[in-house]
């Protein structure tokens, strides 16, 4: 017996896989998070498709729906928002599954933290500016591991994607400026990237919390953090090596100026 959990996107159901939609097309049973998951997408299930909201819905209650229906012989697909991979807690729901002997294959789909990038109009890696992208949460009623506090990855002075965090301005600020960020440093707020209400918001660590509340930004939103969201960027000298004519790699050979 199999489930398929499939990543929708972050929003716009154009950006389901193709592979996602095709499984939801051909799904007798479509659990979806009603609270984050577009219904336009839900629509493209075949007319006879058995729909389930879950929102309000608790682990095991959800979980039992998805074993009873599979045993009954039907496919079965949870749809989930964005990638599960990222704060999709799939995990529990996969653990209780195969201890009733269903597996499940996932479908990855577009992460709101690529979304939001692309509605900023910005890469998050840089070259001589920042490498590194770190996916976190600013700690709030869920706590974070011990290493995994927001100020020592702040430390690392790369992009920084926040999900879950919008109640959490103040703290996300206090928390960079112990680390030695800048108040000027840069920080782009997305809320609901790709929905037809989506709101970009250009902001600098020191005004974040109160752009934020002037906009009524207070959940689902994605804040990205660093130089790399600088809305200048592109006028900078930063070049990668990929494209450098006079570096060699294995489908070029660079040309001596």
């Amino acid at each position: 017996m199999k489930i398929t959990i499939i990543g929708a996107g972050p929003g716009d159901p154009d950006l389901i896989t193709v592979k996602g939609l095709k499984l939801l097309q051909e799904a007798d049973v479509v659990l979806y998070a009603d609270s984050l998951v577009s219904s336009e997408l839900i629509e493209r299930a075949k007319p006879e498709a058995e729909i389930i909201k879950t929102a309000g819905m608790h682990l095991e209650e959800m979980v039992q729906v998805m074993v009873d229906r599979v045993q009954e012989g039907k496919k079965v697909v949870r749809v989930h928002t964005g990638d599960p991979a990222v704060y999709g807690a799939i995990m529990e729901q996969i653990a209780i599954l195969n201890k009733r002997d269903v597996t499940v294959d996932i479908i990855p789909g577009v992460s709101s933290v690529f979304a939001s990038a692309a509605a900023l109009g910005a890469e998050l890696t840089i070259p001589e500016l920042t490498q590194t992208v770190i996916l976190t949460r600013a700690e709030g009623r869920t706590p974070v591991p011990d290493a995994e506090k927001l100020r020592d990855l702040a430390k690392h002075h790369c992009t920084v994607a926040l999900f879950l965090s919008a109640t959490l301005t103040k703290k996300i600020v206090k928390e960079f400026l112990d680390a030695g960020w800048s108040k000027d440093t840069p920080v782009g707020v997305v809320y609901k990237a790709t929905w037809p209400d989506q709101k970009v918001v250009r902001s600098t660590l020191e005004n974040l919390d109160e752009d934020m509340r002037v906009n009524g930004i207070r959940k689902q939103a994605m804040i990205l953090a660093g130089w790399a969201l600088d809305k200048d960027i592109h006028e900078k000298d930063f070049k990668s090596k990929l494209y450098d004519k006079a570096f060699t790699h294995g489908y070029r050979k660079g040309v001596k100026e």
